[in-house]
């Protein structure tokens, strides 16, 4: 069956250079909004292309369906970015995508002015702004743009300098994500502006540094900003410790609540020595001490040294990387969320979470109450958490609501 685009004019679209027919009964989730065709979706294509090639995806009975970008040996092998068939994907597409990317922050936040109380912000989020596979932050006047598919390398000096003008920036850094160069070998170093090593930027009224240059600990969690203040609500008091405290963020803003005490583990050396500095960039009069531990293991030393909190912090690296990981992943979620639960004063305070996007809320809440119940403790929710709104969440791509929190008490 031949297969041929929309009737469009030719002078304003060039030709695309690559037509997917997709097997019968795929196209549903094209239908339903979904940014991605799988290979084992596709029936057959008119040839080859190299990856970043525009790709024309039609149903098996040859209607015409949606627009990407195409990867010939990539699981993911269409990123679809329109189902408009008279809209090109050239130069002027991807930059007008960035400026309303960048706009939406700017009507939500704001400029990035150096006294402002918060100028760093999620400028780009993959598939919620229609760039499936780009992630861009702001941190003050420095843009990281990290690049998951290897289908943007030709359009990264085009995203970047859009990045910088609609941005305002004075440099644009770009980062491969590590998960990407293997899995569809996206190409390392990506060119863009030098990295800084640091960049100091605010939140929440508070000073923090990030380093963008590459590393063991780099980055921030941006995605946290309105959890840390609405946890540090609670602190008031209270002895808190934080696991998994990567650079002290909850602790900054828990100190400046009036927490009593403040305790921050994790496994990277690196990380604490920043968590340190920004304890002390942010004077709260209320003392911190950090180490350096394997966070689950020092859980069950606690628990044996009946060890005690008022207020614990859970904020552990994503453990559900695929769905093959996905039981295993939300056994240590129990694990050490049981483990913290025993740790808890009574009426003490449980602030969890979980960055795996492949674990869905119901199955959060599962998994704690199970937890719960074996560590002989009642909890109650008290807040639901998620991620900040400029990480939006299509209601079509409900992967991208990857980060949930619960506050609970504990009877």
């Amino acid at each position: 069956m031949d297969m041929n685009p929309p009737k469009q004019d030719e002078a304003a679209f060039p030709p695309v250079r690559i037509r997917v027919r997709l097997k019968p009964g795929r196209e549903k989730p094209v239908l339903r909004g979904s940014a991605w065709i799988f290979s084992g979706a596709i029936d057959e294509t008119d040839g080859d292309a190299p990856p970043g090639a525009a790709a024309d995806v039609f149903d098996h009975a040859g209607d015409w369906l949606a627009r990407g970008l195409w990867h010939p040996a990539a699981d993911m092998a269409v990123r679809l970015l329109t189902q408009d068939p008279h809209q090109a994907l050239d130069e002027t597409f991807f930059r007008d995508r960035i400026r309303r990317a960048v706009a939406l922050r700017r009507r939500l936040y704001g400029p990035p002015a150096p006294d402002a109380p918060t100028n760093a912000f999620r400028l780009v989020f993959s598939e919620a702004d229609g760039l499936s596979g780009l992630v861009a932050d702001q941190y003050a006047d420095a843009v990281l743009l990290q690049v998951g598919a290897k289908v943007w390398e030709p359009w990264l000096p085009v995203l970047a300098d859009e990045l910088k003008a609609a941005a305002g920036a004075r440099t644009v850094c770009l980062r491969a994500d590590p998960d990407a160069v293997q899995r569809e070998g996206l190409s390392e170093p990506l060119g863009g502006d030098p990295a800084p090593d640091t960049v100091r930027f605010r939140e929440n009224g508070f000073i923090f540094e990030a380093g963008l240059a590459g590393g063991q600990k780099t980055g921030f969690y941006l995605d946290q900003r309105d959890n840390r203040r609405k946890v540090a609500a609670y602190a008031r008091g209270r002895s808190v410790l934080s696991a998994f405290c990567y650079t002290g963020a909850f602790e900054v803003n828990a100190a400046r609540a009036g927490a009593a005490t403040l305790l921050g583990w994790d496994s990277s050396e690196p990380a604490l020595a920043q968590a340190r500095l920004h304890h002390e960039w942010n004077p709260s009069g209320v003392p911190a001490t950090y180490e350096a531990v394997d966070v689950p293991r020092r859980l069950r030393l606690a628990r044996d040294r009946r060890e005690s909190w008022d207020l614990i912090i859970l904020d552990p690296p994503r453990l559900v990387t695929s769905r093959g990981t996905l039981e295993k992943g939300l056994r240590a979620y129990k694990d050490i969320n049981l483990l913290a639960v025993k740790l808890l004063t009574p009426g003490g305070i449980l602030a969890t979470f979980s960055c795996s996007g492949l674990v869905g809320m119901d199955d959060f809440r599962k998994m704690l109450g199970w937890a719960a119940h074996d560590a002989g403790r009642s909890l109650r929710i008290l807040e639901v958490l998620g991620q900040p709104a400029d990480h939006p969440v299509p209601v079509e791509a409900p992967e991208c609501e990857y980060l949930k929190g619960l506050v609970c008490v504990a009877d």
